[in-house]
């Protein structure tokens, strides 16, 4: 079975940095598409970024480019959403999720979600 397994969320000031990681176990090819999803609270769900978990190509939301960093560690199945530059608009649940084929899209339609991490940036 997949499961994902997201940490590393918490509470930061604008400009800070934060690193999430999900655990991600259960994967039997390697096109996956694996993705970072927030939501505000009022707010719909945005994609954030995503990497092919088959050659780590990447792709980001216009809003977050310049500033996060989506990564893979193959040996550990691990990705990483890197943030800096934190901004109080970032603050959002961060889901990690898996769709199981390769989409070079931002998107939301994915067939696994992690719980959710909370992270919150505060003045």
């Amino acid at each position: 079975q997949l499961q994902l397994v997201e940490s590393g969320g918490g509470l930061v000031q604008p400009g800070g940095s934060l690193r999430l990681s999900c655990a991600a176990s259960g994967f039997t090819s390697d096109y996956y598409t694996i993705g970072w999803v927030r939501q505000a609270p009022g707010k719909e769900r945005e994609g954030v970024s995503c990497i092919s978990s088959s050659d780590g190509t990447t792709v980001y939301a216009d809003s977050v480019k310049g500033r996060f960093t989506i990564s893979r560690d193959t040996a550990k199945n691990t990705v990483y959403l890197q943030m800096n530059s934190l901004r109080p608009e970032d603050t959002a649940v961060y889901y990690c999720a898996v769709k199981l084929y390769w989409d070079p899209r931002i998107s939301t339609d994915y067939d696994y979600w992690g719980q959710g991490t909370q992270v919150t940036i505060s003045p």
